[in-house]
């Protein structure tokens, strides 16, 4: 079989597989909290995650390069990217939460690169001169596992507030003492937020070596370290936010609901660096594609 239908085949599979789990996921909070229904989610999501890393590695043998090089490349290792964080993180916290808000984003990223985008986007091309360099995959590679990292502790902190207006919400309707109680136990609450604490606190400092190879690579390929280039500026801005959202975690200055906002603020700003900056056809990270 061509390598590019396979490739094609693996990630439609993944689509495919990606609605089965979103179901799965979401009928086994909504309704029943069954063990064979997470254990199947799971062996979904490894098989989502083997067959994406089979296509890439099929993009890889017939281009000659480390398949992060376009839009669309970097959109299936983005998906990779959240799947593998979905199944370390579900064996250490076996929460169903995580892959019930993992799911919904890896099915808009491989949707989105394997059906709104053109396909002359989806094609691999030559590298250019500045691309052809160790450090595509040093930076790329370390820049998107930040972003599924910074991601998903982020939607672990949306999930946060919402859950915590729910119980505000319930507590000023109740009546009784006892269930007013019972539902100021903030356990999950606790919990949820100290998982969005840690994976953030992972992603940050991966963010951080992201910018400074991506630096490195900019002076070795432009001549300049910085540029002030729209991905960039971004960038900078997406580091300060999750730097402040850190600072008043470790400093106590912020509890609960205020840091949670910040994160989810930094949720808008990752898309922003990641997808809104490229679309605008400006500046040597550009895609161009809308403008």
């Amino acid at each position: 079989m061509d390598k590019i239908l396979m490739e094609n085949n693996c990630i439609n599979i993944s689509f495919a597989l990606f609605l089965i789990n979103l179901m799965i996921y979401w009928v086994n909070i909504a309704f029943k909290r069954s063990k064979i229904l997470y254990n199947l989610g799971t062996i979904i999501t490894i098989s989502i995650n083997l067959l994406i890393s089979i296509s890439l590695i099929l993009r890889w043998t017939y281009n000659g390069y480390f398949p992060l090089s376009n839009l669309y490349e970097s959109l299936i290792f983005l998906t990779w990217g959240l799947s593998f964080l979905q199944l370390i993180l579900e064996r250490q916290n076996k929460s169903p939460f995580i892959g019930a808000i993992t799911t919904p984003i890896g099915l808009f990223t491989i949707g989105f690169a394997s059906i709104s985008l053109p396909e002359n986007m989806r094609q691999a091309a030559p590298l250019v001169p500045a691309l052809r360099s160790n450090w595509l995959m040093m930076h790329v590679s370390i820049m998107m596992i930040s972003y599924a990292t910074l991601i998903l502790g982020s939607l672990l902190s949306i999930l946060f507030l919402v859950l915590f207006k729910i119980r505000n919400t319930i507590q000023a309707n109740m009546t009784s003492n006892y269930a007013t109680q019972q539902l100021s136990r903030i356990t999950l609450l606790q919990s949820i937020d100290n998982l969005s604490y840690r994976i953030i606190g992972l992603g940050f400092p991966l963010l951080t070596i992201g910018i400074i190879a991506g630096a490195v690579w900019a002076n070795e390929a432009w001549g300049s370290y910085w540029s002030w280039d729209p991905k960039e500026t971004w960038a900078l801005i997406t580091w300060l936010v999750f730097a402040a959202y850190l600072h008043s975690r470790l400093n106590k200055a912020w509890q609960g609901e205020k840091p949670a906002i910040l994160a989810s603020v930094g949720f808008i700003v990752v898309w922003i660096c990641y997808l809104g900056v490229n679309f605008l056809g400006q500046g040597l990270h550009s895609y161009g594609w809308f403008l």
